[in-house]
């Protein structure tokens, strides 16, 4: 079994709702909301970060944001708008080490973010 968070997320070891799911990815809301909708889409593959994708991840990296895409239509704010972030190591922000999409909406995005 592995101890990453995500991956026992993925493979339904940790009950969680998942707002979305294939073959490649899952969606759920973020536990710790950041904007009205904050939902994370991870690949059921694991990358420790960004950093980790090699080109032959394109097609699945792609998907991650297609499937935001279509999320942020579901949840009301594709016409308003919405956000994608994806953050890469402890200086990029990120806090559990398995590469997630956040989408982020519902509210005004100011520049700059952090």
């Amino acid at each position: 079994m592995s101890a990453c968070l995500f991956c026992r997320i993925a493979a339904r070891e940790i009950p969680t709702k998942l707002v979305y799911e294939d073959e490649q990815v899952v969606a759920f809301d973020d536990i710790n909301p950041q904007a009205p909708v904050h939902v994370l889409i991870i690949p059921r593959k694991h990358f420790v970060s960004a950093a980790d994708a090699q080109q032959a991840d394109a097609t699945l990296l792609g998907h991650l944001m297609l499937v935001g895409n279509r999320l942020a239509r579901e949840k009301g704010v594709a016409d308003s708008g919405y956000r994608f972030v994806i953050n890469t190591g402890q200086h990029g922000g990120q806090s559990v080490f398995h590469l997630h999409l956040h989408l982020l909406g519902g509210r005004a995005m100011h520049w700059p973010p952090g």
